[in-house]
């Protein structure tokens, strides 16, 4: 029996990716979660695992192949499949129905046999030699993260196997309906409308050969879709506030004057990132995300840093910064950000957050406004830290000050709650002491 190995979706915002590097070849056995394949996807590269089992029959895609659609055929193996495949395998149909389409229940008419595979998503893993359970690497890890029994979570990848929107759509110990799947098939549509609105250079009088034009790669053209999705649907207004850091950069000194000989160093951005997580948990209603269903209120602040890698932008996520120190913060975003420039982030390193922070002071950005990285219901825009002039009473004094730009998602974070966001932010950011009390 052979058996397709898919272009896997290894992240939600994945639609296409590169086939970098075959770690198999014809004749190859293979186990499951074996490496077979390195994949490069829009944010980063991916080793793929093995999900069945068997014998490199052939190699439909070979490495170094670029805009390989999802769930297309790139392998094939011959040996035992999963307990779903029987069906379609005898048939030289056998390829139409590995298509996620034949899942809904539209291709139940179809044929007899098809009634039993409604339920084996969930149960043909039990069914099947050993127990088994049919699902992704990536399904398995976040599974385990979560606590999530697999056997009760119902597949919805090919053959019924258990893809990673499986797994985080269900609650530890239960299986829930996957609502949010609504939502990803939403922006597609609203995707396909961009790129007619926008006019070809040479119909807005640019002459031919006057300019070098360089292809998007995955990133810029997710970047371009999520953006452009995100400032058209998600009423955004910003808040501006300037803050004095005089005493952060003092504490800092103190702090880094400690940590010199364990080899960590906490820049500014790990001190906004952890003074954002307390406000966040100080003003609950501002760590929230806007949903069809209702307001979903997030227990911890998982903050998304901006990092700038080629051709892109990516945002690792310091998880659970409320309950982290700075050294540690410090020590995860130097990590964060340099496997980021090197493609080597994980999906579940860098998607979700629920708060978002964008430094350009680096680059002597007095101040700006960043556009909201959903489905947070904020981002915070920082900028220089530079000497001027302030009044503090009746008297003109210098002191260092930055300014600050927090966008907010109104259907989420109304003015007075990004105002009593800011307000709690520009205390731990002026008196650093609080960020430990």
């Amino acid at each position: 029996m052979s058996i397709d190995v898919l272009m896997p979706a290894l992240s939600p915002t994945m639609e296409e990716g590169t086939l970098a590097k075959w770690h198999v070849k014809k004749g190859d056995n293979v186990r499951s979660g074996d490496v077979i394949a390195e994949i490069e996807t829009d944010k980063a590269t991916m080793e793929v695992e093995a999900v069945d089992e068997g014998v490199v029959e052939e190699i439909l895609v070979p490495e170094g192949t670029e805009g390989v659609k999802v769930n297309t055929p790139i392998a094939k193996l011959s040996g035992e499949g999963a307990a779903a495949s029987p069906p379609p395998a005898p048939k030289a149909e056998a390829p139409k129905a590995e298509a996620p389409k034949p899942e809904p229940v539209k291709a139940e008419p179809k044929a007899q046999p098809a009634p039993p595979p409604a339920p084996t998503p969930a149960a043909p893993a039990k069914a099947s030699s050993g127990g088994r359970i049919f699902a992704s690497p990536l399904a398995r890890r976040i599974a385990e993260q979560k606590g999530v029994d697999l056997s009760a979570v119902k597949g919805t990848g090919p053959h019924g196997r258990i893809v990673r929107a499986d797994v985080e759509a269900a609650r530890p110990g239960q299986a829930r309906p996957a609502a949010p799947q609504a939502t990803p098939q939403a922006a597609p549509a609203h995707a396909a409308e961009a790129p007619r609105q926008v006019l070809s250079l040479e119909q807005q009088g640019i002459r031919p050969g006057s300019y070098d034009l360089i292809p998007l790669d995955g990133m810029r053209k997710t970047v371009a879709r999520r953006m452009t999705d995100s400032f058209r649907d998600v009423p955004h207004f910003p808040l501006n506030m300037d803050l004095e850091i005089d005493g952060l950069l003092a504490a800092r000194a103190k702090i880094n004057a400690i940590l010199e000989k364990e080899g960590v160093k906490v820049s500014v951005n790990d001190m906004v990132i952890k003074a954002a997580a307390i406000a966040l948990k100080r003003v609950p209603e501002a760590n929230a995300s806007y949903t069809p269903e209702g307001i979903a209120m997030h227990h911890h602040a998982d903050v998304a840093m901006a990092v700038s890698v080629p051709h892109g932008l990516i945002t690792p996520i310091i998880f659970e910064a409320e309950t982290k120190g700075l050294a540690q913060i410090a020590t995860e975003a130097k990590d964060l950000a340099e496997r980021a420039r090197a493609k080597k982030l994980k999906p579940e390193e860098y998607l979700g957050g629920t708060f978002s922070v964008s430094n350009l002071g680096m680059f002597g950005i007095k101040s700006f406004g960043s556009i909201i990285n959903e489905p947070q219901g904020a981002i915070l825009s920082v900028g220089v830290g530079e000497k001027r002039p302030v009044v503090r009473g009746d008297q003109l004094a210098i002191a260092t000050v930055m300014t600050v730009t927090l966008s907010c998602d109104h259907r989420v974070v109304d003015g007075a709650t990004g105002a009593r966001w800011l307000a709690a932010f520009k205390a731990l950011i002026e008196d650093p002491i609080t960020m430990i009390v």
